[in-house]
């Protein structure tokens, strides 16, 4: 496994601009709905005012949203064409949110970011939610996006150039699920943001990070519910890949945050990938919590940690194999 040097030896505190900007910040899940996905997902919903963010979206070529059409309905997506130089390649984005949260416009930032980034067209996916509809309902969605992609990449970002399939929390989990449901594809390589990759068991970073850290024990505990309220499911390779066949499957970044209660899972995922003879970047960026990805424009060490991200994808892509 490819693992950049650690920028310090020892481990470092909380980034301060980070701490105070989640001490200000409401719960990701708050107490009172705890309960009640609904209530959670519009509370998220309203968290920023849409025409306050909109003064931080990096400008894009163009934005456009459609829709996809399959098995009889609907999936909703939104393109995003970098600015400058025609795109080199696609990416097909899935948003986090435990399955229950997010929608185009909550990863509006890091899509931008990432189409620019990586000279890339953006699909980003708005997959159905649980609990109104568990899994397998959002990972249907964005395998079906997903391969609509493939077959449609010369209008997207050139048939011959690369598709990248990614996300961030939940929808890395769906990244890593499709690399392995898609395997032998055209899929080019595969960027898991602190993802969600084994809900069989607990790790010690889930107890030692599970409170005060943004992400934390009450929401996991809403989004387990909600996405996959049987728990034999926990044991489903499509609901925790670290479980599935790892073999011959696309390149990998992964990336996780030192204050992560995921941060676990993302390491054992790419020693997995690794030992099954995938090429794999391994980076957790110190100091940060789960959530970083839209947080750039706000706290210095996120934009940071987003640009060495995209750094790490371009070289996977532009190294040659073997």
């Amino acid at each position: 496994m490819t693992k950049p040097a650690p920028e310090q030896e020892m481990p470092m505190p909380l980034d301060p601009i980070l701490a105070m900007v989640l001490e200000k910040a409401p719960p990701l899940v708050a107490p009172e709905v705890a309960h009640d996905a609904a209530a959670a997902r519009e509370a998220y919903r309203t968290r920023s005012d849409p025409a306050a963010m909109a003064a931080f979206a990096a400008p894009v070529a163009d934005v456009a949203d459609r829709t996809i059409s399959d098995d009889g309905r609907e999936i909703p997506v939104r393109i995003y064409r970098p600015a400058g130089d025609a795109p080199s390649g696609t990416f097909v984005f899935y948003h986090g949110g435990g399955w229950v949260l997010g929608d185009l416009d909550s990863h509006d930032l890091p899509c931008r970011a990432l189409s620019n980034g990586l000279n890339l067209t953006v699909l980003a996916v708005d997959y159905r939610l649980a609990p109104e509809h568990p899994f397998p309902a959002g990972l249907a969605d964005s395998t079906a996006a997903t391969r609509w992609a493939l077959a449609n990449a010369d209008q997207l970002g050139g048939g011959d150039h690369p598709v990248v399939i990614g996300g961030d929390s939940a929808g890395a989990n769906f990244a890593a699920v499709i690399a392995q449901t898609l395997r032998g594809s055209d899929i080019a390589a595969q960027l898991l943001i602190y993802p969600a990759t084994d809900s069989s068991k607990t790790y010690a970073s889930a107890k030692q990070y599970g409170d005060g850290y943004f992400l934390d024990s009450t929401s996991m505990k809403l989004f387990q519910n909600s996405y996959f309220s049987d728990p034999a499911l926990r044991n489903d390779s499509r609901v925790s890949p670290l479980l599935g066949d790892l073999r011959g499957l696309a390149p990998a970044v992964i990336v996780t945050a030192e204050f992560d209660p995921l941060k676990d899972q993302g390491a054992a995922y790419a020693e997995a990938l690794e030992a099954a003879g995938n090429r794999v970047i391994f980076k957790e960026f110190p100091g940060l919590t789960h959530g970083f990805v839209n947080l750039g424009p706000f706290v210095p060490a996120a934009q940071h940690a987003i640009d060495e991200t995209i750094g790490l994808l371009e070289r996977l892509l532009n190294e040659p194999a073997g």
